[in-house]
């Protein structure tokens, strides 16, 4: 056989492989895909260099990026696998089951993964052995094969063989396409429809009347749901049935508590404007977001629970396994964190945590956001490191005070004359008492704040610059209610967030 027909027979194969393994894993869960699992056992793997190189390069599409290269690697693997079986068959064979043994290792090490997670690599890698064989040795193999005896047998046997192809990678495109479509459509979004949401019984303060400038290019006060920044460690959205969820509160407590959805339903619900801001944001960046949220007080949970001597960190799971870990104290200090059902009015979207989420004002995502929440584990941080500590990160986030500009944008071309900078301040559980602009080298001076509803959202500022001819670069600095001026010194994100003056650089004509 041609070494180009074996490198045909060899992507066919693996598209079937990874065809059927979607098909099978709607019925054992879209993490027991071969892709995923591999790319999740990648994410957890990977130096946190690597990771922070990642984020930088393809910011919030590093999930797609890293689907995508495990695609291509595996289409490059499956070539060479096609051009070793024209030789040897054996040695394909090898080949798919060292394929196999991968996508098993990956799934079968995931976190909660049960018996049945090995099935979606296992049963593809069976089946990419049989269309391997059909295509090389079977007799559509041979003929397209066969010597050259007169030109037309040798092209009828070899459109066969490229029809043959079609075929699998065909259906393989049809059962892996059709099985992620069918796993995201179990009728997880249907019940999130279903919900009828509480009243809360403390409504979020309305919005104070100026709350919100009108100002083109500034970031709304409430960041509707689409625009929500997303940053997670899930390669698949997890689909948690709210009808089977559970929550347990386990661990160093004197009474473990077990809760369904209905029951967190129950109990007394509170709304609150908070921002949420991501260690990951650089200084000037978008991954924050301010939203109203509906959920359960979770300090007076915790105390029903009864935290032991030493449990000085809350370890949140989700159900993917991810782990995020909060200082206990801060948690029962009185702040308004929660655990949120609701996001903007409507129950939580499916990609931000549905059924509950964790939400603290004043610390980073990634110590305290946990999404699709499944377990609270009292311990202490002496104990335990959640999953971003021992890849470089600091155990305790709390955010800290930046400022943004949010318009004009930075490049622009300007008009001399009065122009409006405007942006966004937060300084969470603190407050902002103050945002000031400076152009060029000039004196800093004083921006006017809109009002917010609490010290746990952001705020909106503006400024009207009377703006002269040539380059100017803007920068911003925020003070804190408690008088602390935000550092100019700049850091990057790791370990514990980013810091320094946001600065645009504009052309005024």
């Amino acid at each position: 056989m041609p070494r180009r027909l074996g490198a045909l027979a060899g992507l066919a194969a693996a598209a079937v492989a990874v065809g059927v393994a979607e098909a099978v894993a709607v019925l054992t869960g879209a993490r027991s895909a071969p892709l995923v699992a591999v790319g999740g056992a990648v994410v957890d793997l990977a130096p946190a260099p690597l990771k922070r190189f990642a984020v930088d390069l393809f910011y919030v599409y590093d999930k797609i990026a890293l689907l995508v290269g495990t695609a291509v690697l595996l289409a490059g693997f499956a070539v060479l696998v096609g051009l070793v079986a024209v030789r040897s068959l054996p040695l394909g064979y090898a080949g798919i089951a060292l394929f196999g043994a991968v996508g098993v290792l990956a799934a079968s090490t995931r976190p909660g993964a049960g018996p049945v997670a090995v099935l979606p690599s296992l049963v593809g890698a069976l089946l990419a052995a049989g269309v391997l064989r059909l295509l090389v040795a079977g007799p559509l193999g041979r003929a397209a094969a066969a010597p050259i005896v007169t030109a037309r047998p040798d092209a009828y046997a070899r459109r066969r063989f490229l029809t043959a192809v079609g075929i699998a990678t065909g259906g393989a495109a049809v059962g892996g396409f059709g099985g992620r479509w069918l796993a995201t459509r179990r009728d997880v979004s249907a019940a999130r429809e279903a919900i009828e949401l509480p009243a809360p019984a403390v409504p979020a303060a309305p919005l104070p009347a100026g709350a919100e400038l009108a100002v083109p290019g500034l970031a709304p006060y409430v960041t509707p749901n689409r625009d929500f920044y997303r940053i997670d460690t899930a390669l698949v959205v997890p689909r948690v049935d709210p009808h089977r969820w559970r929550l347990r509160i386990s661990g160093r407590v004197r009474r473990p508590i077990t809760l369904d959805y209905a029951e967190l339903l129950a109990r007394p619900m509170v709304e609150r404007h908070i921002t949420l801001a991501c260690v990951s944001n650089e200084v000037g960046g978008d991954l924050i977001g301010n939203a109203r949220w509906l959920g359960v007080p979770l300090g007076p949970l915790l105390a029903e629970a009864g935290p032991l001597p030493g449990a000085d960190q809350v370890v949140a799971r989700s159900a993917d396994g991810w782990t995020c870990g909060s200082p206990t104290e801060v948690l029962t200090d009185g702040r308004d964190a929660m655990l949120a059902v609701g996001m903007n009015g409507e129950p939580l979207p499916i990609e931000h945590g549905f059924p509950v989420r964790v939400v603290v004002p004043g610390l980073y995502g990634y110590v305290s956001a946990c999404k699709w929440l499944v377990e609270l584990e009292l311990t202490s941080f002496a104990d335990f490191d959640a999953y971003w500590v021992p890849r470089g990160w600091s155990a305790r986030g709390p955010i800290k005070t930046q400022s943004r500009i949010d318009t004009p944008r930075a490049g622009r071309r300007l008009a001399a004359g009065e122009v409006t900078v405007a942006g966004v301040a937060w300084a969470q559980h603190v407050g902002i008492r103050q945002v000031e602009v400076r152009v060029d080298d000039g004196d800093w001076q004083p921006a006017t704040l809109a009002p917010a509803t609490s010290t746990d959202t952001w705020v909106q500022w503006s400024w009207r610059w009377t703006a002269t001819a040539g380059e100017h670069t803007l920068r911003v600095r925020a003070t804190d209610a408690t008088g602390a001026v935000q550092t100019g010194q700049s850091r990057p994100v790791a370990p514990d967030g980013a810091t320094g003056w946001h600065a645009v650089r504009v052309t005024v004509a």
